[in-house]
């Protein structure tokens, strides 16, 4: 019995290897700035904290910048804000989009039509001159308001492919039985329709996440994202300003740079993993 159940441990972990590989990545990202600010004081990312320009040495890992911050620190405290601004973003963003596409999706009628409208004219307007419209009108942006700024604009796609998957779900037998048993349209979204959606609303949600950590980074990147808390888009931003990649200091642009190609590695390969769960076409015989 131990046997057959470790082999099917190891059956379903060679299956979903991709997934795997693609949650250990972020965690690994996560627990960077976890775990670095027990050892990294949270002084060494503020202005001053150390002297300005220096290379890595065994004082400054990954050296320090032109205002004298501590790159290494700045890493630690600016991931996880990163972070934060993609999973606020994400998860409201989502939730919105479900809960319209599953709505408009098993309603149909004139409620599905107002829907997918209102899905289609805003999926036609460029939401990054949205992002630095608003973000520019609001003035001092912090994490909390970057995020829901970017959620605003991070449901169209959500339930624009929910809605498509409803269309479909709703049509099937077992859907069909719990409206001859008399089931209100609540408990048939509630109990039958949201269990056979959770692989696409967990592909969808990390596409979002993916698609704000972007957005975030791309503002502070501009200037228009949180300027007093370290994130990896600020980093990029005060070394753009301060002219780093002419002046050849990799050590102040590039840490960002590989952290969030690292990142978004491990989120796309979650997503593919998670798109072969959910497409049956994709999935492999053991």
């Amino acid at each position: 019995m131990v046997v057959a159940r470790e082999n099917g441990l190891l059956r379903s972990i060679d299956r979903y290897r991709l997934l795997f590989a693609g949650i250990a990545i972020v965690l690994v990202v996560s627990l960077f700035g976890l775990v670095g600010s027990v050892f990294v004081p949270r002084g060494m990312a503020d202005v001053g904290a150390a002297r300005v320009s220096q290379p890595p040495s065994a004082a400054d890992p990954l050296g320090t910048d032109q205002q004298g911050r501590d790159v290494l620190a700045d890493m630690i405290y600016g991931t996880p804000a990163s972070l934060e601004v993609g999973l606020i973003a994400g998860v409201i963003g989502v939730t919105i989009g479900a809960l319209m596409g599953m709505i408009g999706g098993y309603a149909g009628g004139i409620v599905d039509e107002v829907i997918r409208v209102l899905i289609d004219v805003l999926l036609t307007i460029p939401s990054l001159m949205i992002l630095i419209i608003v973000a520019s009108m609001v003035g001092v942006v912090s994490i909390e308001s970057m995020a829901l700024i970017i959620a605003a604009l991070a449901w169209m796609w959500p339930a624009r492919t929910i809605r498509a998957q409803v269309l479909t779900i709703r049509e099937r037998m077992y859907v069909q039985v719990a409206k001859l048993n008399g089931a209100s349209p609540l408990k048939i979204i509630g109990t039958e329709l949201l269990p056979n959606l959770m692989p696409y609303i967990a592909a969808n949600l990390v596409g979002a996440v993916s698609g704000a950590i972007l957005a975030s980074v791309g503002l502070s990147t501009l200037g228009l994202g949180p300027m007093t808390s370290p994130s990896l888009g600020l980093t990029i931003y005060w070394a753009i300003h301060y002219g780093a990649l002419i002046r050849k200091l990799w050590w102040w642009f590039m840490p960002p740079i590989v952290i969030i190609v690292i990142l978004f590695l491990g989120l796309f390969m979650v997503s593919q993993g998670l798109d072969r769960i959910a497409n049956p076409r994709l999935q492999t015989k053991v």
